[in-house]
């Protein structure tokens, strides 16, 4: 089916974003990268595209929310360990990144978050099986 995922995402001041995401950990991929935009590489053949406005809004005439005050959606990343979801918060945390809430651990899954310079929300998690099966009514 699909081979590669790239996530489009506005962002007010591309420069602070990707001095964010840097001090995260994550690179840019200098073939998809200039002044309208960024191509963040999260993983193999997963890719995060920061967009200008400007340049985004050649893309769609509709508006864009503020990712402060509205969620439209938020991007989940699978992490390989807790101790790496608990490392990449802590690192968002330090750059300048806002953490909406705290780690929850749902026993088969442990998750964290964070919110990018635009408020946009980048959810990690680590699973370790399958959720519990509920019961039939």
């Amino acid at each position: 089916m699909h081979k590669q995922i790239y996530v489009n995402l506005p962002v007010k001041d591309l420069a602070a974003s990707k001095a964010f995401f840097e001090a995260v950990g994550y690179t840019f991929n200098p073939h998809f990268t200039n002044d309208k935009g960024a191509g963040m590489e999260l993983g193999e053949n997963l890719y995060a595209m920061l967009l200008a406005e400007d340049f985004a809004r050649t893309f769609t005439p509709k508006a864009f929310p503020d990712a402060k005050t509205a969620t439209t959606g938020w991007v989940c990343l699978s992490c390989e360990s807790r101790e790496e979801v608990d490392a990449l918060v802590a690192r968002a945390r330090a750059a300048g990144g806002n953490i909406p809430g705290e780690a929850q651990d749902h026993g088969f899954m442990y998750g964290h978050g964070f919110e990018d310079p635009d408020g946009h929300h980048w959810e990690l998690v680590h699973m370790t099986g399958m959720p519990p099966q509920e019961s039939a009514p």
